[in-house]
């Protein structure tokens, strides 16, 4: 079972540690090292990702799921989770979640944005492509500590990958019933 006890350790990135070889650096490497170790995750707290970009990405969240199904099924994708997964009895019927693919290039959000939104959405673009942007690079940030936390050498830095931003909805069963979330599974 699920111990409800376990607390997740929050580890701030401060801009002051963030500069590679420092003695910050090498703290927070350390720490980011131990949580993985410990617990397989912890919560970041980055001054780069404002509580205003959050507040837009969730309002533009809601605005999302409310778009008529038809619209929503045009996001689709052969890649597990990259495209519209709708209520549903194989995965959840209360769960809905989108997939926007290589989310740090404008011209693809933008892309999305137009098969949701016909005349386009630009709030949403650039909403979603800073965000994309933001967490690629702490992304690649986390991959430095780790590598460095590790001792491998530079060589580990080559990555070569596209950010994927998914956006999902959990919704409450009926009143006095039960259902479950989601099946048991393992984000990747």
């Amino acid at each position: 079972g699920v111990n409800p006890e376990i607390e997740f350790p929050a580890i701030e990135f401060r801009s002051s540690d963030l500069k590679r070889g420092t003695e910050g650096w090498n703290r927070l490497c350390k720490r980011v090292q131990e949580a993985c170790e410990t617990f397989g995750c912890f919560e970041v707290v980055y001054e780069k990702v404002s509580t205003k970009l959050r507040e837009d990405a969730f309002g533009l969240m809601k605005e999302m799921v409310e778009l008529p199904v038809e619209t929503k099924q045009k996001n689709n994708s052969p890649m597990p989770y990259h495209g519209w997964v709708g209520p549903c009895k194989q995965v959840s019927v209360l769960y809905e979640g989108f997939g926007v693919g290589d989310a740090s290039n404008y011209d693809s959000v933008k892309s999305f944005a137009q098969l949701m939104w016909p005349n386009g959405h630009p709030h949403f673009s650039d909403t979603i492509h800073t965000l994309g942007t933001q967490m690629e690079e702490l992304n690649k940030l986390i991959w430095l500590m780790l590598i460095d936390s590790y001792g491998l050498g530079d060589d580990s830095l080559k990555m070569n990958y596209t950010t994927l931003v998914r956006m999902m909805k959990y919704m409450a069963p009926p009143p006095g019933e039960y259902e479950r979330g989601l099946f048991a599974h393992t984000d990747k």
